[in-house]
Parts: structure tokens; C-alpha cells; sequence
């Protein structure tokens, strides 16, 4: 950040504009904010513009960034033979710092994202009605909170405390640049606020195809829900999930293989995805090539993230698992000789796209942020933490087992071993979704540091439950402090 990143450049581009409101579209110009938001066209833009701030690289937050800056960091993943950034590789062995520069680009990336969602709420906020549809303008304002919502959580389990942003910055005062941290009680304050308003948008099926993969209720009671589990306030994780489940009319795709079919993106399960079209705009999936085998010719992948096979992950499936063939490959055929290659060992293939073979940076195939079967799992997981196994708790997990085929959920099982059983099944089900780091964390040091031990990895100790605030950002703002498990080390 110049300053906290909170400013990028020291008269901020504010954001990207494009041509129309469809997600997919290719940036058009650039425009600094004096000179945009003079119409409901524009606005609409703008906000669109945000959205791409998920996933417009190569290495942006959710086109690989989360993966090599932070699933890393667990028991299931390692970085491949390909992956030759040293600071990546840190993050696999847990020998990273603060000056490892992945750290600086979640920091960087997300407050760009914040203050383009802060410049969206303030200057569409402003417009009259003859600018504006005032329902248009009140679904603008909520989908930029919800965006800002998600980096904001995102920065507060990275990180602990951080500097919390509402307003745009647009001066070179030391007031909005040198920002101290918030406590991680009032940045959680503004992410429920914001999604609680979030909550207010269109039911999903209400959108025209060209919105498809905005922001709506239902993304935002989902990730509100979310917000509460991590918090352990199972009874509103609860309600919320509940909510959704009863309400918003998501259902799971009766096949798994569905949810990753390029056919069936922003069906029925996906509640909220980074919107992936390749050879449009750079905007392919890159975990598809950095999982894809390098060595079957005429696959050309780069194989940077691989499985960490001391972690059981692949082992920990049933055979008979639906779930296995579309998470992992063992082997391919060349599309060059027709051969058949074996791998040494499994590689994930999520996001392997047919349509692209030799070229998998072009991978169409979305990247869920919050899809069904999450929901349906962290219901299960509150009313297990409220009331025990009930068999409400039972019927939500055992929809998910039940898709992929596997034994269901015994009335025998207790409170304790039932919470084991919905974290191993978020572990299967979520393989490859930037969702491990988080789940491992959020049940604390102990535990993380325990599974990170038995999968090998033996560097692990409790501060890695939290990642350092960047030294580039230390050193530009000296309101900033280290987080305490880092200082000195």
C-alpha cells in the first residue's frame, strides 16, 4: 500500500470500468472517481468493476493468491515440484516472516478491493433519483458492502487485528493514511452490519442471466452465517443457515461432478463463485494449470500445488466416494499419443477444463466461495454445538454424504466425535476451495498446531493461526504494529 494500500497509486484509480453489468465482460478504461458515477449506468460499472477484483490475475485473491499465500500453510496441500518461489515455499514449510511477499499481496489486494467498495457506497450513496433507480441504488450499495464484508473477514482471520476503512481515501492527510489497527471485535462489527444489510438484496432467481454471480440474499445470509460459526455464536450460525436452508432456494446438484461443470455454473448450488471465462480478458482459473501434471505432453501444466500426501487427505476418502474422481486424478491420457500416464501420486483436478487441454491458464470452471453443501454443513455443525447430534444436525450432514455416496451419519454418534465428522467432512467436501486454512484456525492453536505435526509439517507452532502483518506495510505506516505472536521472530 502507498501508505496502507489503503491508496494504490497517490490519486487513485479507483477502480475498473467496463462496458456493461455483466460479470464476464472485458475491462474497457480506467477512470479516476471525479470523472465516473454520473449515471446509473456508470455506477453499475463501477460496482461491477469491484467484483473482478476477486479473480482478474493470474494471482489475484481468489485466482491462486489464497491458495499459494495460504493453503499452503496446512496439513493438505504443499507446493509442487513447479513451485519455485521461494516465499511460496516458506509458506509450505512454515518458515515464512513478515517479509514474505505473499503476505504483502493479501494485505495489498484486499484493501485495494475495500476502498474500491468504499468509493462505490460513498459516491453512489449521493446520486438523485433522476441519476438513479433508487431500488438499483440501494442493491448497488449493499453488493459493495457485501464485497467489502468478505475482504474484511478475510483480513481478520489472516491477520487479527487490522486497520478497519469505511470511507474513501482521498487525501494525502496523516488522518487517512497512517491507520491503526482495529480490535478484531469492532472489524467483525462492521462485517455484520454490512452483510445484515447485505441481506436486504434480491433472492438470486430474481436476476436476469447477465447478473448472474452478483451478490444476493442469499450470498449474503450465507456468508453471515459463516461469520457467526467462526465467532462460535452457533445460535445465530444456526438461525442464519436455517434461513437459508428454508428460504432462499438452493438445493444440492444431484450430482457432485455438476457443481465443477461448466455447464452448471451459478446453478442451484453455487451461492457465490469468482466468475471464471477463459480467453476473455485473462480471466481463466490458474489452480487449474497449477494443479494440472507437467510431465504427460501435451498437458502442459505447471503442477506448483500439490497434494501433501503425509497429511492423509486423498486416504481419508472411501473408496466408493463420488467425490474422489472429480477432486483427484491419478493419471490422464496425452492428447498428443493417445497414451495413458500414471502419476506418482494424486493430483486435484477440480478445475481441470476439457475445453482448454494444453492450455489449462484458460480454465472456465468457477471458484466457489460459498456453495449449498456449505451451508447444509454449517448448519449441522451449530446445532451439534447447541444440542448435540440431533437428528436435524444428522439430516444436514447426511444430504451432503448421501451425494457422494457414502455411509450416513449414526444416531449413536456423540457431540464430540459428531464435530470431528463435519470437520472431516468439510475437509472432503471443500478439497481445492480455499477453505482448510480457516477451518483449521478457527478451532485454535492446539489444533492446528496437533494436525499440522501429524501431517509432517513439523515447523508448526502456534503463531502460524495468524499470518504477519506485512514489514513493507510496518515500515510505510507507523501507526502499524506487529502482531504480538510475530514480534521478534
Amino acid at each position: 500500500m502507498k501508505k496502507i494500500h489503503v491508496l494504490s497509486t497517490v490519486i487513485l484509480i479507483f477502480l475498473t470500468a467496463i462496458s456493461c453489468s455483466k460479470l464476464e465482460e472485458d475491462p474497457a478504461s480506467a477512470l479516476v472517481s471525479e470523472q465516473y458515477y454520473l449515471n446509473q449506468d456508470q455506477a453499475i460499472a463501477a460496482v461491477t468493476g469491484t467484483y473482478r477484483k476477486l479473480y482478474e490475475t493470474g494471482q489475484s485473491l481468489y485466482n491462486s493468491l489464497l491458495q499459494i499465500g495460504v493453503e499452503m500453510a496446512t496439513d493438505d496441500y504443499e507446493a509442487g515440484p513447479r513451485a519455485r518461489n521461494a516465499h511460496v515455499r516458506a509458506l509450505s514449510n512454515l518458515t515464512h516472516d513478515a517479509s514474505n511477499d505473499r503476505m504483502e499481496q493479501l494485505w495489498k489486494q484486499s484493501y485495494d478491493a475495500i476502498n474500491a467498495s468504499n468509493v462505490n457506497i460513498a459516491k453512489i450513496s449521493v446520486l438523485s433519483a433522476s441519476q438513479i433507480d433508487p431500488t438499483l441504488q440501494q442493491r448497488l450499495i449493499n453488493e459493495a458492502k457485501f464485497l467489502r464484508a468478505l475482504h474484511y473477514f478475510n483480513l481478520v482471520r489472516w491477520f487479527g487485528p487490522v486497520p478497519l476503512v469505511t470511507s474513501p481515501v482521498e487525501s494525502l492527510s496523516p488522518q487517512e493514511l497512517y491507520v491503526a489497527k482495529a480490535t478484531e471485535d469492532a472489524v467483525y462489527g462492521l462485517i455484520i452490519a454490512d452483510l445484515k444489510s447485505a441481506s436486504a438484496l434480491p433472492n438470486y432467481k430474481s436476476y436476469s442471466e447477465s447478473d448472474k454471480g452478483r451478490a444476493t440474499a442469499g450470498a449474503a445470509k450465507s456468508l453471515l452465517a459463516k461469520v457467526y460459526l467462526t465467532r462460535g455464536d452457533w445460535a445465530n450460525a444456526k438461525l442464519v443457515a436455517k434461513e437459508v436452508i428454508d428460504k432462499e432456494g438452493y438445493a444440492l446438484f444431484q450430482d457432485f461432478a455438476n457443481v465443477f461443470n461448466i455447464g452448471e455454473k451459478n446453478g442451484i448450488e453455487h451461492i457465490f463463485s469468482a466468475q471464471f471465462k477463459g480467453n476473455s480478458g485473462y480471466q481463466g482459473n490458474s489452480l487449474a494449470s497449477r494443479s494440472a501434471p507437467a510431465d504427460i505432453p501435451g498437458i502442459n501444466g505447471d503442477y506448483a500445488d500439490a497434494l501433501h500426501s503425509e497429511g492423509g487427505l486423498y486416504k481419508s476418502f472411501a473408496t466408493r466416494d463420488k467425490r474422489l474422481s472429480v477432486t483427484f486424478t491419478t493419471g490422464m491420457v496425452s492428447p498428443i499419443d493417445g497414451k495413458y500416464y500414471a502419476l506418482n501420486k494424486p493430483q486435484f483436478s477440480k478445475y481441470y477444463d476439457e475445453t482448454v487441454v494444453g492450455n489449462q491458464g484458460q480454465s472456465s470452471k468457477n471458484m466457489p466461495i460459498i456453495r449449498y453443501a456449505e451451508v447444509l454443513l454449517i448448519f449441522a455443525e451449530a446445532e451439534n454445538e447447541l444440542n448435540g447430534p440431533t437428528l436435524e444436525a444428522r439430516n444436514a450432514i447426511n444430504a451432503v454424504r448421501r451425494r457422494a455416496g457414502i455411509d450416513e451419519v449414526s444416531v449413536t454418534e456423540t457431540k464430540d466425535a459428531f464435530r470431528e465428522l463435519v470437520f472431516e467432512e468439510r475437509r472432503k467436501e471443500l478439497v481445492y476451495e480455499y477453505q482448510r486454512w480457516f477451518d483449521l484456525v478457527r478451532r485454535g492453536a492446539t489444533y492446528y498446531v496437533a494436525k499440522l505435526k501429524a501431517a509432517g509439517k513439523t515447523n508448526a507452532s502456534a503463531r502460524h493461526i495468524h499470518f504477519p502483518t506485512p514489514q513493507r506495510e510496518l515500515n510505510l505506516n507507523p501507526n502499524l504494529s506487529q502482531h504480538p505472536d510475530w514480534i521478534n521472530r
